[in-house]
């Protein structure tokens, strides 16, 4: 009895004297004060450029829901490591406005391994106001076909509420029966015609090693007619998850080209349908406009567009890097396949051409203003007067840390149109390598983005991930709107280019306007986040 007195005396004693130690001091970042280089990293849920909490977005699949009125996005759920043979199953997110989602979760599950659809690829969904069901036709992969069997076919599923999805499982679109390939008969897209009151279907596929869009029409979605070759693909490329659509006066194709040196969402224009077409016959390359229809740059992959009447939205990928390395852009293929999801708003000009622009929920979104200060700046050139900057060559101006989602905008004024200047992030006082956007004069009448690894430790120019070319504005005046999401980053100027990438460490960190040579003048500089 008294050993155990004695040891709830000295535990007393223990606690008492626990108590009297010094704790640990918390220390909290200065993230205002300081302007060191610091390794942050990525939310674990992106819901702007939107990604799942857990896996990442592939090629996405809209639809304006006619009788929800919001955006419905199916996608391919990227796993990283997949289950063996089955994988990609379809999930889905809901939107009003581009700018915020909900997620659906699971849409539309694989099949097992033995069954056609063990992995499911592209296709499309719409909705059917005759037998008012949703459809969605996919491509279905089979896991390790054998000699006589499909590796790829068509098939479709239907839905009474867009939750519960009923396959067909006796529909099966085969490439072979109308020679095409068995290997290369995928992402299906469907759309019905004003002019001839059916619906159509193109398929990508290719005819003794040459692409083609296959075309077969409907009169229920049940039942197809092939309706031979829609058109052929320019030379050795390959046309992946086509898109058609009409936009006012002109009817568009909507490409991604797998061809590794290119990688790019692409466009085609015709003011019909028969003109369309005849974009590519005879590999004629009738391109669309002076940078060969490119909508962005590698980072936008697998876009595909839906239309609520007002407005017409366009989803891709923006793919992760290995490593979350900045500089793994791989120029012979893919960084990483799949990652997060972003939109941007078509816009059409007088002669047809398309550009991309900023989505206004998203402007919406970056509501709260955040107060823009003046760091560091080169030992000169680098001046001041009212809320204008003006920086003389070989000059920059750090401004302080952003967070983890930015809408940077700014007016920038160049003296000549060979003036060369740039944004660089993840940049501190002490680092010795970062990253910038360089706004490059390509000639006297053309610019392009390039992306580069400045510093000390800096590998320079990084090849895959420049932009198109643009026009060089006549009176010298940019308009730029950078938005981030966690690692994700897009940029527009003037309405003309559309630039996205993937950048990480961009939160929590300072970044800078730079001027290579000439003089630039910044205004109207203002940051907003959520």
């Amino acid at each position: 009895m008294k050993a155990i007195h004695l040891f709830a005396i000295m535990a007393m004693g223990s606690l008492l004297l626990s108590g009297c130690e010094t704790k640990p001091v918390i220390e909290q970042k200065d993230w205002d004060g300081t302007t060191k280089q610091y390794a942050s990293t990525d939310e674990k849920m992106s819901t702007t450029y939107y990604k799942p909490y857990a896996g990442f977005v592939g090629d996405p699949m809209p639809i304006f829901d006619p009788q929800t009125k919001t955006f419905k996005v199916l996608y391919l759920q990227e796993f990283r490591p997949n289950m063996a043979g089955t994988y990609h199953p379809f999930w889905g997110v809901e939107t009003a406005d581009a700018a915020n989602y909900t997620s659906l979760n699971e849409v539309l599950s694989t099949g097992s391994r033995a069954e056609q659809d063990a992995a499911l690829g592209t296709g499309s969904v719409v909705y059917n106001e005759q037998d008012k069901l949703y459809y969605i036709f996919y491509t279905a992969n089979r896991d390790q076909p054998k000699a006589g069997e499909d590796a790829q076919v068509v098939m479709y599923a239907t839905s009474p509420d867009f939750k519960t999805w009923t396959k067909d499982p006796l529909f099966r679109l085969r490439g072979v029966k109308y020679a095409y390939s068995s290997t290369d008969f995928r992402d299906p897209f469907v759309w019905k015609s004003d002019d001839d009151g059916l619906w159509h279907m193109v398929v990508s596929t290719k005819v003794g090693g040459k692409g083609h869009l296959a075309e077969f029409t409907s009169a229920d979605l049940r039942a197809w007619d092939h309706a031979g070759s829609f058109m052929t693909m320019m030379w050795d490329r390959f046309y992946e998850c086509p898109d058609i659509f009409k936009m006012g006066d002109w009817w568009y194709l909507v490409y991604s080209e797998m061809h590794q040196a290119i990688r790019r969402v692409q466009y085609f224009k015709g003011k019909s349908i028969d003109e369309l077409k005849a974009c590519t016959a005879g590999d004629a390359g009738l391109w669309p406009d002076s940078h060969e229809g490119f909508l962005d740059s590698r980072a936008f992959y697998a876009g595909k567009t839906a239309s609520d009447g007002q407005n017409r939205y366009i989803w891709g990928w923006c793919p992760t890097r290995e490593g979350n390395d900045n500089t793994k852009t791989n120029p012979s293929g893919e960084p990483q396949w799949a990652g997060s999801l972003v939109a941007h708003r078509l816009i059409q000009h007088e002669d047809g051409s398309l550009t991309l622009g900023e989505v206004p929920a998203i402007k919406e979104k970056y509501a709260n203003a955040k107060e823009v200060k003046l760091m560091a700046q080169s030992e000169a050139g680098v001046s001041m007067a009212g809320q204008t900057y003006t920086l003389e060559p070989n000059s920059y101006a750090l401004f302080n840390r952003l967070e983890y989602h930015n809408h940077i905008s700014m007016t920038l004024t160049t003296t000549s149109a060979g003036d060369k200047f740039g944004f660089s992030f993840v940049r501190g006082t002490d680092s010795d390598k970062y990253y910038t956007v360089v706004v490059n004069p390509e000639s006297d009448t053309q610019r392009k983005i390039n992306f580069e690894e400045e510093g000390s430790a800096g590998a320079g120019f990084i090849a895959a991930i420049d932009s198109y070319t643009f026009t060089t504005p006549a009176d010298n005046v940019y308009h730029v709107d950078i938005y981030t999401d966690n690692s994700v980053f897009v940029m527009y100027i003037n309405d003309v280019l559309a630039y996205t990438n993937r950048i990480y460490g961009v939160q929590h960190n300072c970044w800078s306007v730079n001027s290579y040579n000439g003089t630039v003048s910044v205004s109207d500089l203002s940051v907003t986040t959520y």
